[in-house]
């Protein structure tokens, strides 16, 4: 673990309880007179923290000092992906989070099940305990947009993630990009991107939605 997320990390004092007192001093093994580091992800400080006292239930907290240490990837990476099955998107979520990814734009397209409902309150403790294991600094943004159409006249240099001649690789310069859900796009979302802006893989093999998220992000981030 990087740091401790706490929504009040900044502050003079604070005091450790439930979960958070557990997973200190229970998982980690902490001790009173230690230093451990806190964020609140709401700027780019960390905060070190003394541990003052300690008992079975509450830890007290002296802050001691702090620093601004921005932890995130050198490229910027907007994914616009298009809705799966929830249980197989929190899966891929801290891989995502790990490799950088500033922002996921989640968009019912014509082939997402409509019945699949996103839970962004599951999704953001998910991508808290990631990034106090990674040490990210920032949250990756999420979003929600009911379809691909609107989608582009938001993000209109988006790329699309798809069967192509030109190949994505790490020296292509792109911040957003489009990948499709289970069967991939129909042709009437197809023909919203222009030729140039479709690129693909240099593989026979058809990946699925998540695993394309992942090998994209990779590419261009890492």
């Amino acid at each position: 673990m990087q740091y401790l997320y706490h929504k009040q990390a900044k502050e003079s004092t604070l005091l450790l309880k439930g979960d958070d007192h557990r997973y200190i001093f229970k998982v980690r093994r902490h001790r009173e007179g230690e230093v451990i580091a806190l964020r609140n992800l709401e700027d780019e400080n960390i905060y070190y923290y003394k541990i003052d006292l300690l008992d079975k239930k509450e830890a007290h907290l002296v802050l001691q000092n702090s620093e601004k240490l921005v932890v995130k990837a050198k490229k910027k990476l907007h994914i616009g992906w298009c809705v799966i099955d929830p249980k197989s998107i929190e899966k891929i979520l801290p891989t995502l989070n790990e490799m950088g990814v500033e922002q996921i734009s989640f968009i019912y397209c014509q082939r997402s099940q409509k019945s699949f409902k996103l839970d962004f309150s599951r999704f953001e403790k998910i991508l808290l305990n990631s990034s106090q294991q990674c040490g990210r600094s920032e949250l990756m943004k999420l979003v929600s947009i009911n379809s691909l159409e609107k989608f582009l006249k938001q993000n209109p240099d988006a790329m699309a993630l798809n069967f192509s001649d030109k190949f994505l690789d790490k020296d292509v310069d792109i911040e957003t990009i489009v990948v499709g859900c289970e069967g991939g796009f129909t042709k009437d979302e197809m023909a919203l991107f222009v030729e140039e802006s479709i690129i693909g893989f240099d593989s026979p093999l058809i990946l699925k939605s998540e695993s394309a998220v992942c090998v994209a992000s990779a590419k261009l981030l890492l």
